[in-house]
């Protein structure tokens, strides 16, 4: 671990972001060129006092979970990435065979859409990153660990995670779903996650099987169009606006829908019920 060039590529990092750059207000006072310390520090989801003394080079040897964590809120490409782990005595992730790191530019846009729902998917289906109103519409999808993280897997192995889309659209997701994970395959080879997702969903799921064995591909929703069952507001028809980093096979999902339209109101009402759910036989508050 070489603490002082760790210590100073912080520093010249945090030194380089605008509290606009992460969705910060910049505030009447402000005498720091770039971010603060706790502000940076409340972005990676650590103690002020744990990343000064980082910055201070007398921290201990930060883990690579909270490395990646450094690295996501700092904003840093790939190549930066790949340098803080050298710096902190880590060997530096795989970047074939991880894609949880996003794309600094597409952080910065999705920091700007905090009053929208959206949210960054890997090319395998796994959410990395969503807005609060993201967990208030789909619920929170970043706390699923090993194969489940993939949304192709929790459809044939957790039928729970079909309640979210009306019945008569699971085929037309399904097919969808078994196309991504096709192309995944086909682009990282065996060997690849996406191969050892596939051959996992193959070992327990029949229907996927099925699925896999008609070899489709190209599958998408209609025009972008998607219909979700909210526990609270009922059915919503929304437009899933899709931004894609090609070197990262990840996209940014924007949901939206047009204004004056019954699921626009819907929409607006997720500001106020947030991530809540009532439980089963308890009505919704009145206002």
């Amino acid at each position: 671990m070489d603490r002082a060039t760790l210590a100073d590529f912080l520093r010249k990092r945090r030194g380089l972001l605008q509290p606009e750059d992460v969705g910060l207000p910049r505030g009447p006072r402000r005498r720091t060129a770039g971010l603060r310390r706790e502000e940076v520090a409340t972005l990676v989801g650590m103690s002020t006092d744990y990343y000064s003394r980082l910055e201070r080079q007398r921290g201990p040897q930060p883990s690579e979970q909270m490395l990646t964590q450094i690295a996501r809120g700092l904003h840093l490409t790939l190549d930066e990435r790949d340098h803080l782990f050298l710096l902190a005595g880590h060997n530096t992730p795989r970047r074939a065979m991880r894609g949880d790191h996003v794309n600094p530019g597409m952080m910065r846009v999705l920091d700007r859409l905090g009053d929208t729902p959206a949210q960054v998917m890997s090319g395998l289906g796994e959410t990395l990153v969503q807005t609060r109103l993201a967990v208030a519409l789909v619920g929170d999808e970043t706390h699923y660990t090993g194969h489940a993280r993939s949304m192709v897997y929790r459809w044939y192995t957790d039928p729970a995670s079909r309640r979210l889309y009306p019945a008569e659209d699971h085929d037309l997701h399904g097919r969808a779903f078994t196309s991504q994970l096709r192309a995944a395959v086909t682009r990282e080879g065996p060997g690849s996650r996406a191969a050892e997702l596939a051959d996992a969903l193959l070992g327990r799921s029949a229907e996927f099987a099925a699925r896999w064995n008609e070899h489709e591909v190209g599958v998408r929703l209609t025009d972008q169009r998607k219909r979700l069952n909210h526990p609270e507001l009922g059915l919503m028809e929304l437009h899933c606006q899709i931004l894609l980093d090609p070197e990262q096979s990840q996209t940014l999902l924007v949901y939206t829908a047009p204004p004056g339209t019954e699921s626009y109101e819907k929409l607006q009402l997720l500001h106020v019920i947030g991530a809540q759910r009532f439980p089963p036989g308890v009505s919704e508050p009145q206002a």
